[in-house]
């Protein structure tokens, strides 16, 4: 009977998008953190520094093949704070991930690499950069939920609207999307 109610569309969404796409499938294989940076380069007066430090965050992901439906998915998360025109500090971290992403068809597989991945990837990359601001003598950081959704249709509206300036010019060639996003917190 358990069995038969995480089957049902209705009451397991996962279900109903694997219904949807038939043999659709996403999974997880592995969870890691590929490269770690902390830099304070003007410490320690910085720590004497008076003000507000002004934080920014910005997004940059990676996708890479590795065959049977299998993709490596590279977020990277840069945040930095300045005091002034000084840098208090400079934390990055590349958080990765193995994929099975397979049975969708090209656009579905796209979006779920530019969504569904990195928002996965982002609660672990947002633990390791929170520990080392603290670790590093400063303020617990807590960096807000990213809507990777939200980026994602934002960055397709912004091909749409380059491909028909393009077209309107004359000129044109198929947009290609790349996965790279920047923000600022």
């Amino acid at each position: 009977m358990a069995d038969e109610q995480n089957q049902d569309p209705v009451m397991n969404p996962e279900a109903a998008a694997a219904a949807q796409a038939g043999s659709a499938q996403f999974q997880i294989q592995k969870l890691y953190t590929k490269d770690v940076s902390f830099e304070l380069p003007n410490a320690p007066q910085i720590f004497q520094q008076e003000g507000q430090a002004d934080v920014k965050m910005s997004l940059s992901q990676r996708v890479e093949g590795l065959g049977n439906n299998q993709h490596e998915v590279v977020l990277t998360v840069t945040v930095t704070a300045t005091v002034g025109d000084k840098t208090a500090y400079l934390a990055e971290v590349a958080q990765a991930g193995i994929f099975l992403v397979g049975g969708f068809n090209e656009q579905a597989t796209h979006a779920v690499m530019n969504t569904l991945c990195p928002g996965t990837l982002f609660p672990y990359a947002r633990q390791v950069i929170s520990g080392l601001i603290a670790e590093g003598g400063f303020p617990p950081l807590t960096l807000q939920p990213v809507n990777f959704e939200q980026l994602y249709a934002q960055r397709m509206q912004q091909m749409v609207n380059e491909q028909q300036q393009k077209s309107g010019n004359g000129g044109g060639s198929e947009p290609t999307l790349t996965t790279e996003f920047k923000t600022e917190n």
